[in-house]
């Protein structure tokens, strides 16, 4: 529970006293009676009198061309009170390259240290909640960042390794030193070994590599907006998302003495990254999601289903590819976009978050294993589970777009259009999604839209799905977009907003124990909202040059057409009673994807055109949502764009900028 600020101004004296006294209570266990097994780890060691000490682990690699191991900075914060007993004790890590550069959280902290280098210090709340009750919190600088050797390598050997060997040097398998250059050796002989990593964006994006190699002693991952391969973070099938590539990003969180040694690295970032999109060795290397075959932790994902930064195909791969290989996990799917749970959900997370760690690392039997394996948020802090993800009833089901009563204003149902019949439109990059969604009930230029009747019951869309087409382009180069709308009025986590979906408040809680260094309070926050008329709920982009091989783009011969899948971002959406369901193809989506080198006018073949969607209930749901008699009862939703134009995207950089950390 969180502990209101003016609550927690305890002298250390009658801090120390308490906890001697429930030391005395249970001999030392974190949680339970004498004789009980213990369901919940309890705050019974000092904060203040911890261990706070920095150690440097050996890599084994040489990335920065020096002559020496690459050695990475580790900062740990234990109980002395199990290091005086002599008892073993498990370890929460967040390995990240902002704890200098940029800061973590919603307040972007820093890691701080003493004038004799000992950590001060450590972002975020892990260390405070935790370490008084008996874990150790390990916060790792990746290589080429802080106080850390070696080089950045956006998500590559060097990145994994860099956590891979702190994992390894808590469980006996490597070297640790006293200092970053020489210095003594020395043992984590403090802990069980039994290590959780967690982490956001670029952190959990490190905790799914890092898994994906199967180090042992890695019981559990919480990965929360996280990359799962870094080719969808920078290129959809072929079509580049951003005007940068992994050297930008390399660049911006390196330490200044890296940039001096590294540039051999930045090099191999640029020449195996062309913005051709090809799918280079580079790629395939930062990939983690074939390897999910040898993750051995358990997975507690987080992501917003409006993350247009780490774009929640991440998640959805990653999440089918553990359950392909039975993977424990764990998902929450919030209304947000790039957005900590911390920050949208505190209370019931630290919660959550508290009993997953005492089950998969302190060896806890508190049925978190048990629950529903899904929250999901469908509308602003509204949020239902589910026993698993996607619902057992949810099935791939075909919708057919076809023409209607007027140009680029079609139909969407289970029926196949008749051959021949096409609808045209022109890239145009200035427009985007909203624009689009705006105008899908008038004919336009820029897009073509299929919409279904106004629904007689709630549709439910749950999981990943996909658009094929078959486009004959006017040019030799052409990109595509395809969304799923929701027609019809709500009020919405307004995502593209500053805050993602949040509003910070002045106002602090604290969660765990403070010292004069390290505050345990943090601003509350409130769910930022807005009344649309439409909501955009999965995307997916391509290049049609990729339509032979998502590896390699080739020119289109114009008036030839060519078939294309674009992967729609995994979502989880009920579109209700009243409102009608709309797939828009379209072009260059301003902001998000950057347009061709041409501006093709591209003919779809609605025949040779579907739409893969993950309906719960499969195609006998959709059937009854649209029955013509139960849909007359119903309001047909709007159409139209919000007052304020919320539901379209933002401009969004990569992981560094705004509140993406």
């Amino acid at each position: 529970m969180p502990i209101p600020v003016r609550a927690t101004r305890l002298t250390y004296r009658s801090l120390v006293a308490a906890t001697a006294a429930a030391l005395i209570t249970v001999g030392l266990a974190p949680s339970g009676a004498q004789g009980a097994p213990p369901r919940e780890s309890r705050p019974v060691y000092s904060y203040e009198n911890a261990i706070r000490e920095s150690v440097w682990v050996d890599t084994g690699l040489d990335e920065d061309g020096d002559g020496r191991t690459d050695r990475v900075a580790v900062d740990i914060v234990r109980p002395r009170e199990t290091a005086r007993a002599g008892r073993k004790i498990p370890v929460i890590m967040d390995a990240s390259p902002y704890y200098s550069c940029c800061g973590r959280g919603n307040e972007s902290q820093r890691k701080t240290y003493d004038e004799n280098g000992d950590p001060v210090q450590f972002p975020l709340y892990y260390d405070n909640y935790f370490v008084p009750r008996g874990y150790a919190f390990v916060a790792v600088d990746l290589a080429g960042t802080n106080r850390s050797d070696g080089c950045v390598d956006v998500g590559g050997r060097s990145d994994i390794q860099s956590a891979r060997a702190v994992v390894d040097w808590l469980n006996g398998r490597a070297h640790g030193w006293t200092s970053r250059s020489g210095g003594e050796r020395t043992r984590a002989d403090w802990t069980t070994g039994n290590t959780g990593m967690i982490g956001k964006s670029y952190d959990g994006t490190i905790a799914n590599g890092v898994a994906a190699t199967g180090v042992r002693g890695l019981k559990t991952i919480v990965p929360i907006g996280a990359i799962s391969s870094w080719y969808d973070y920078y290129f959809a099938k072929g079509a580049p998302l951003y005007d940068s590539g992994p050297d930008w990003l390399s660049g911006y969180v390196e330490s200044p003495e890296a940039r001096e040694r590294c540039q051999a690295v930045q090099q191999r970032l640029v020449d195996g990254a062309p913005r051709s999109g090809d799918l280079t060795a580079l790629w395939t290397e930062r990939d983690y999601v074939p390897d999910a075959d040898k993750v051995r932790a358990s997975v507690f994902a987080v992501h917003g289903m409006q993350d247009l930064n780490v774009r929640a195909k991440h998640f959805g791969q990653w999440w089918d590819a553990l359950a392909d290989n039975g993977v424990e996990r764990k998902v929450w799917l919030s209304q947000t976009g790039h957005v900590d749970p911390f920050d949208f959900r505190r209370g019931t997370w630290v919660t959550t978050l508290h009993r997953w760690f005492d089950h998969y690392l302190l060896g806890h039997d508190n049925g978190v294993d048990r629950e529903p394996m899904a929250d999901v948020e469908h509308a602003p802090d509204q949020w239902s589970t589910d026993r698993v993800w996607p619902p057992r009833r949810t099935a791939t089901t075909a919708l057919r777009p076809g023409p209607g009563r007027a140009p680029g204003v079609g139909t969407l149902s289970l029926t196949p259009a008749r051959p021949g019949a096409t609808e045209t439109f022109t890239d145009d990059p200035r427009q985007d999604e909203t624009d689009w969604a705006a105008a899908v009930d008038t004919t336009t230029a820029a897009k073509a839209g299929f919409v279904t009747r106004p629904l007689g019951r709630d549709l439910r869309l749950s999981g990943s799905g996909r658009v094929t087409v078959t486009a004959t382009p006017s040019t030799s180069s052409a990109h595509l977009t395809a969304v799923l709308v929701d027609l019809g009025p709500a009020t919405i986590r307004d995502y593209a907003a500053a805050g993602e979906g949040i509003t910070t408040l002045p106002a602090r809680t604290c969660w765990g124990a403070s010292t004069a260094g390290d505050s345990s309070c943090f601003k509350e926050t409130k769910a930022h909202t807005a009344e649309v008329g439409h909501t955009v709920f999965s995307r997916g982009w391509a290049d049609l040059g990729n339509h032979a091989s998502a590896a390699e783009g080739r020119p289109l011969t114009p008036g030839k057409p060519y078939t294309i899948t674009l992967d729609l971002h995994a979502s989880d959406h009920v579109v209700p009673a009243g409102h009608r369901l709309a797939l828009i193809v379209a072009g260059t989506e301003r902001n998000l994807i950057e347009p061709p080198a041409s501006t093709p006018r591209l003919t779809l073949d609605l025949a040779r055109t579907t739409a893969d969607l993950p309906l719960v209930g499969g195609a006998a749901a959709f059937a009854r949502a649209i029955d013509r008699s139960a849909a007359s009862a119903g309001t047909p939703g709007a159409g139209g764009r919000s007052s304020d134009g919320v539901a379209g995207p933002r401009s969004i950089r990569p992981i560094p900028g705004g509140s993406t950390r």
